[in-house]
């Protein structure tokens, strides 16, 4: 598999600095929602030194000088939701991020993380991560192990790990629905405080995937117990659609019993029969802050989602982990069972997805033999002459369950009343790099496209506060070290943009083009990104928490 295209880039000559440059004339929006100034930033080994009036700072010999007049300069974005822990490992550079101006992404989303591994269950952990990641796995086990990896392999942005709890499970467990016991959770609590040790920013749930759907909330809360009460748990919720409600209670429920905090992944209201749900949501939520439950929440900035195709089938038919499931899809009494629960819609055990989007809101992204790559799986029931949910099985069934999709399950109007909210921060929530297919446009384009849809174009928010929703809020919430305002002796992550220009033009059907309206990328005062050309120098690093 490769790596997904890179934004497609234009030739020019990056200026060269050694962490040190004097950036004149720009607007300066420094993270915090404050209103912009016109500044010049000192920049000396890769800190902010200095912000003062327009020339007032005179150039200091062989210090580079960067002219921003009429762009605005602010702190590199945050991505507080990616998948993108594979990237250091791929021989490819990964650009989809640093070409929004993004320098530092929280990774180990959704329960997923590529570490700890049990050596008794290695095989188990392989099946459930390659659903996801293209890896070559060379035997890591714990975190600090797989920790002293990402060490060796730069990277193209910084990283901020969490640790999945999915991954944990497999590693106590195993892949089968059976109940923790209280050894068990022991021993996922063992596992992630080794893991927080070694420099994890927090524990992730994915409660809609296995084996994380098999979790009870008393498991959730005792692990998450295990954390410092300022590190973060962060959930893809249990059910993002009629059962809304009830999965923010139980986050929350996790959230007051450890006494940490929680952030909400990719808030939406999913399936057209629960459209305009959001703001009940946002209640909810705003109610436990103001009981002092330290809760917040992101979103991507689409009315599409993405991720596996085989979260379509129920939960019961995911026990035992991958050689289970193909063995279920071949026989043909579970088989039609499976078909039989998928056709029943929602019927108050499971989120099922199929109800809510349509076979016609179903794209297949991308899958091992790239067969039906582009084509909804309405389309593909047409072109194999079958009914649409037998498309469905027999697609997960020939690709072994490696196929990803684009799900159109959405209302614009929810995001953008999620989008309002200060408590909201911005998440890509792309798929990995590394595989071929037509991946969502968000993995390379939310950045740009929320300041050019929803601050430019629509006005939700103003440009201060989407930047501070970039920027300084999630560096607050997940603890990102000296980064996410522009301040005298924070690192120089700064990304240059005209606010009239940026965009992303990427769609479903071409969404691999470059962000446009950047003027560059700077990490820690060295120039990433220049007029959409990549410096060729991998200079992110695994952070550890503030």
């Amino acid at each position: 598999m490769r790596t997904p295209a890179s934004p497609r880039m234009t030739p020019h000559t990056p200026p060269v600095t050694d962490g040190s440059v004097l950036i004149s004339n720009a607007r300066v929006i420094d993270g915090t929602g404050a209103p912009e100034i016109t500044a010049d930033i000192l920049v000396e080994n890769g800190y902010i030194t200095q912000i003062a009036p327009p020339g007032s700072l005179a150039a200091m010999p062989g210090i580079v000088r960067i002219d921003a007049r009429g762009s605005v300069v602010a702190p590199g974005f945050i991505d507080v939701h990616s998948h993108a822990d594979n990237a250091p490992l791929l021989a490819d550079d990964d650009l989809t991020k640093i070409s929004q101006g993004v320098t530092t992404e929280i990774t180990g989303n959704c329960g997923y993380s590529l570490a700890p591994v049990d050596p008794n269950r290695e095989q188990e952990f392989l099946d459930d991560s390659r659903k996801l990641f293209t890896f070559e796995y060379t035997g890591w086990r714990g975190a600090d192990e797989w920790f002293a990896v990402l060490d060796r392999r730069p990277a193209v942005v910084n990283i901020c790990p969490l640790i999945g709890h999915g991954t944990l499970r497999i590693a106590a467990i195993g892949a089968a629905n059976v109940p923790a016991s209280s050894a068990d959770v022991e021993a996922m609590g063992d596992l992630l405080e080794a893991a927080l040790e070694a420099g994890a920013f927090g524990l992730s749930s994915g409660l809609i995937y296995p084996p994380g759907m098999y979790s009870s909330t008393e498991e959730l809360a005792r692990l998450a117990s295990r954390m410092p009460a300022d590190r973060v748990y962060a959930t893809h919720m249990r059910d993002e659609s009629a059962r809304l409600l009830e999965s923010i209670d139980e986050a929350l429920t996790i959230a007051r019993t450890a006494g940490c905090r929680v952030q909400i992944s990719h808030v939406k209201a999913a399936g057209k029969q629960n459209w305009g749900g959001v703001q009940r949501a946002l209640d909810r939520l705003d109610e436990a802050r103001n009981s002092g439950t330290r809760v917040t929440q992101d979103i991507y900035p689409y009315s599409a989602a993405a991720t596996s195709l085989s979260i379509c089938l129920p939960p019961w038919a995911h026990d035992g982990g991958l050689p289970a499931t193909l063995r279920y899809l071949a026989d043909p009494s579970t088989r039609a069972r499976m078909r039989e629960q998928i056709l029943a819609g929602d019927d108050g055990t499971w989120e099922n997805v199929v109800y809510g989007a349509g076979y016609e809101g179903i794209l297949v992204a991308d899958t091992r033999s790239g067969t039906y790559d582009g084509s909804t799986i309405a389309e593909i029931a047409v072109t194999r002459g079958v009914e649409p949910v037998d498309a469905l099985l027999a697609l997960l069934q020939d690709e072994e369950l490696e196929a990803r999709m684009v799900i159109f399950d959405m209302d614009e109007r929810d995001l953008e009343t999620a989008l309002r909210s200060p408590f909201t921060s911005i998440g890509s929530d792309g798929l990995p790099p590394g595989r071929e297919g037509r991946q969502h446009p968000r993995l390379y384009g939310t950045f740009p496209r929320v300041l050019a849809r929803y601050v430019r174009e629509r006005g939700i928010i103003d440009l201060p506060e989407a930047i501070r929703r970039m920027t300084s809020l999630p560096a607050e919430v997940f603890g990102v070290p000296e980064r996410g305002i522009l301040a005298i002796g924070k690192v120089a992550d700064i990304v240059c943009f005209d606010p009239a220009a940026i965009d992303h033009p990427g769609t479903y059907v071409e969404p691999e083009l470059a962000p446009q309206g950047i003027s560059w990328v700077m990490q820690a005062g060295h120039i990433a990104m220049f007029d959409g050309q990549w410096a060729g120098i991998r200079r992110g690093s695994r952070l550890r928490p503030a």
